[in-house]
C-alpha cells in the first residue's frame, strides 16, 4: 500500500497539466481515480471493479466521467502529445502506424463487426483501433487510438446515431486515411520524429505512401510480395505507332514486376539489429534501389494497363530464420547502408509491445460501454496512464545512470589520491585515472 500511495502522489503531480484542462472540480477528482484504477492491481479494468478498488461509493461519478460527462478530450490529447514528445521525441524517434483489434461479443458496441483482426491472425467479431506510437530506442509512448468503422456501420445512419458517432466521423474512411489525419495532427502539434513506419496493411496503399512523401516525411513500410516495382534504370520512351497518329505519351522501356522477383538475384547478408531475450536478433536481408509502380495508369501496347514509374525507393527483402519472407519499401536516402535499413524496418515491433501492455496491464480492451465517446475516452485514459508509466521508467533510468556516474567518479577520485600523478609523461597525465599498471601500458 505504501508503494501504491507513492506512485499515486507522483501521478497527481505529473497529471497537473492534464487536470488544468478538465476545468470542473468533479472531473479533476475523477480523472486521477480512473487512472489509478487502470494502473493499480486487479484483473479487470472496467468501471465497476475499478470503483470498488479505488473509489468506493463513487461508481456513478466515475462512470459519468468517462461515458457521459460534458468535456472536450482534444486539450488532453494535445497535452499527451506534448508529454510524449518530451519523453521520446526527436530526430531519432519513429512514428509507428498500426492497428489493434479488441474481440467483442454482440453487435451494439460502436464499430464492432466481423473483420480481420491482425492481432488474432483471422476474421473475428471485434473493434479495430488505428494506433500511432511515438518511440525511441525501446521506449514507446502511444499517442493516438482511433476507431475504424466498417462499411456495415457507415452505411447505417440509425446505428451511428445510436452509438453517438459524431457527424464528422460518420462517413467511410480507410485505415490509411485515419492514420494520415492523425499524422497531420502530430505535425501541427510539432511532434518530433525522424521516420514513419507501417506494416503491409498500410504500405501497400500507393496513396498512403505518396501522401507521406508529399508531407516530406521519411518512411519505411511493409508491402506484399507481389507489389509491382520497376528497376531503378527504367527509361521512358516514345512508342512507335505502326499506323495512325503518333503516340502522345511516353511508356517505360521495361515492364514492372513483383517485388519478390526484383530481389531474386540480389546479394543477401545476415544482419543483426538488436538484442532479444535469447541473444542478438538477426535475419538475412537484401536491398536494391527501384522505382515504385504507382504513377498514373496507362495502357502499353497489347500488354494491358500498367502504372507508370514513380519515385525512387529502397526495396528490402527479409528472410527470417523460420523461413518466412517479408518485403518492404523505404524512401530513405540512396546511400543508406543495409544495417540501417534493417534496423529502421525492425523498429516497428515496439508498437506490438505497447498494444500488449495497454491491454494486459491497463485494460484497454476492458471497456464495457457501447458509445463512441466512452470508448475513445477510455482509450485516452489508458494512453495517459501508459505515458505516466514510461515517465517513471525513464526517470528511474536517469537516476540510476546519474548514481552510477557519481559512484564511478568517487572511485576514480579515490584511486587518483592513492596514486598521485607525476610530470614524467604528458600522455599519461591526459588520461582518466586508471589503475597504475593500465596507465603504464596505455602510455607505452
Amino acid at each position: 500500500m505504501a508503494r501504491i500511495e507513492n506512485w499515486n502522489t507522483e501521478l497527481r503531480t505529473w497529471l497537473s497539466p492534464f487536470l488544468e484542462k478538465l476545468g470542473h472540480k468533479a472531473r479533476r477528482q475523477m480523472c486521477p481515480l480512473y487512472l489509478s484504477g487502470l494502473i493499480g492491481p486487479g484483473d479487470r479494468k472496467s468501471v465497476q471493479p475499478m470503483a470498488e478498488r479505488f473509489a468506493p461509493g463513487d461508481y456513478d461519478q466515475l462512470h459519468h466521467f468517462v461515458a457521459a460527462g460534458v468535456w472536450d478530450a482534444a486539450p488532453l490529447e494535445t497535452e499527451l502529445l506534448s508529454q510524449a514528445d518530451r519523453l521520446v521525441g526527436g530526430n531519432n524517434a519513429v512514428l509507428v502506424i498500426d492497428d489493434t483489434a479488441m474481440p467483442k461479443k454482440g453487435e451494439h458496441s460502436v464499430g464492432v463487426a466481423a473483420q480481420y483482426a491482425s492481432a488474432l491472425g483471422k476474421t473475428a467479431n471485434c473493434q479495430t483501433l488505428v494506433s500511432l506510437t511515438l518511440a525511441q530506442g525501446e521506449v514507446p509512448v502511444m499517442v493516438a487510438l482511433r476507431l475504424f468503422l466498417p462499411e456495415s456501420w457507415t452505411s447505417d445512419l440509425v446505428r451511428l446515431k445510436r452509438a453517438g458517432v459524431p457527424a464528422e466521423y460518420q462517413t467511410a474512411r480507410t485505415k490509411p486515411e485515419i492514420a494520415l489525419a492523425e499524422i497531420d495532427r502530430m505535425i501541427t502539434a510539432g511532434i518530433r520524429f525522424g521516420c514513419v513506419l507501417a506494416d503491409a496493411g498500410y504500405g501497400q496503399s500507393a496513396p498512403f505512401r505518396q501522401a507521406l512523401t508529399a508531407r516530406k516525411l521519411a518512411w519505411a513500410v511493409g508491402i506484399p510480395r507481389h507489389l509491382k516495382v520497376y528497376p531503378v534504370g527504367v527509361k521512358l520512351i516514345w512508342p512507335k505507332a505502326s499506323r495512325g497518329r503518333p503516340r502522345k505519351r511516353h511508356i517505360p522501356d521495361i515492364l514492372s514486376g513483383p517485388a519478390e522477383d526484383m530481389l531474386a538475384d540480389a546479394k543477401w547478408q545476415i544482419v543483426s539489429w538488436r538484442n532479444g531475450t535469447k541473444g542478438r536478433l538477426k535475419a538475412r536481408f537484401a536491398a536494391v534501389r527501384v522505382r515504385t509502380a504507382d504513377g498514373p495508369p496507362q495502357r502499353i501496347r497489347d500488354m494491358g494497363q500498367q502504372h507508370m514509374p514513380g519515385e525512387q525507393a529502397w526495396l528490402i527483402g527479409e528472410r527470417r530464420m523460420s523461413g518466412e519472407k517479408k518485403y518492404y519499401l523505404a524512401n530513405l536516402p540512396a546511400d543508406t547502408d543495409l544495417r540501417t535499413l534493417a534496423a529502421t524496418i525492425k523498429a516497428r515491433w515496439i508498437c506490438e509491445q505497447a498494444h500488449q501492455q495497454l491491454k494486459e496491464e491497463l485494460g484497454l480492451d476492458h471497456f464495457e460501454g457501447r458509445s463512441w465517446q466512452g470508448l475513445h475516452r477510455h482509450a485516452l485514459m489508458t494512453m495517459i496512464a501508459y505515458a505516466f508509466l514510461q515517465h517513471r521508467r525513464l526517470t528511474k533510468a536517469r537516476r540510476e545512470k546519474k548514481n552510477q556516474r557519481a559512484t564511478t567518479s568517487t572511485k576514480l577520485a579515490s584511486r587518483a589520491s592513492r596514486h598521485p600523478r607525476t610530470h614524467r609523461s604528458t600522455a599519461t597525465s591526459a588520461l582518466p585515472a586508471l589503475p597504475k599498471m593500465d596507465r603504464r601500458e596505455t602510455a607505452a
